[in-house]
């Protein structure tokens, strides 16, 4: 049996110019963590979460203050499904790696509170990410730096709207500054990641509600208003990307 977790992460600065060539410090935080585990098995099977899984109701009532709360379907299954297809693909068809017949089932567990900004989602799909490579034995095959990017790849392959950033703090964990680079983005499809001391760090207070939306939502627009070539949301990503700079001398600076 094979079980790992993945933290909740919180965007300190720069959040969310990583979707835009930007910069960003994060910080991951264990005091909520996604955990996913793989045991061995005939065949290759996913156990539904009881509460985030949801598949009997006690009434249409029920079901019907699910469905406006949580839309139709925002498991955790898809995500293990979509990484186990991106898995394959990855290891297969980038590294050419042949991947031993070693059916399993999956299950996950988390209490990161959902749709808060805290990467709920991303968390379950690295903790599934680092029990597929312990147990296809490929973990010293895989370059860490291109982990985050085989992540974010199974969030797009199911429409969720996102950036680098959030991956790059699971899969590397602690205190992270991360440049996104243009020119280093097209040309290895990966920014720079430089670990920083969370000991520099204040204090930090954590504050979520307790009736989120769908920031993805939020995002896909800005996005595309970037994309459109929008100077306004141009011009207010470099502004944040700028943040990061300067809070990364603040904090080294211990001011």
């Amino acid at each position: 049996i094979i079980s790992h977790r993945a933290y909740a992460r919180i965007g300190f600065l720069g959040n969310p110019s990583d979707g835009f060539y930007g910069k960003t410090i994060a910080v991951s935080i264990e005091n909520f963590y996604a955990e996913v585990t793989l045991t061995p098995s005939q065949k290759i099977a996913f156990t539904p979460h009881p509460v985030h899984d949801p598949q009997e109701f006690e009434s249409l009532a029920a079901l019907s203050e699910r469905v406006q709360t949580h839309g139709y379907y925002h498991g955790g299954i898809r995500l293990l499904q979509a990484l186990c297809h991106k898995f394959h693909e990855y290891c297969t068809t980038k590294q050419g790696l042949v991947l031993p017949a070693r059916p399993f089932t999956l299950k996950y567990d988390t209490n990161i509170p959902k749709q808060a900004g805290l990467s709920g989602s991303s968390a379950i799909i690295c903790a599934g990410l680092r029990c597929l490579m312990e147990h296809f034995e490929v973990s010293d095959k895989l370059p860490k730096v291109e982990l985050p990017g085989l992540i974010l790849s199974v969030e797009t392959e199911l429409g969720i709207t996102a950036g680098l950033q959030d991956r790059v703090i699971q899969v590397y964990e602690g205190m992270v500054y991360m440049d996104f680079d243009q020119e280093r983005m097209e040309r290895d499809g990966y920014g720079e990641y430089e670990q920083l001391d969370p000991g520099q760090l204040p204090q930090l207070h954590l504050v979520y509600a307790e009736n989120p939306g769908d920031s993805g939502k939020v995002h896909s627009t800005v996005k595309q208003r970037w994309l459109d070539g929008d100077q306004l949301v141009r011009d207010t990503m470099k502004e944040v990307a700028g943040i990061a700079v300067k809070g990364r001398r603040a904090l080294e600076a211990c001011d």
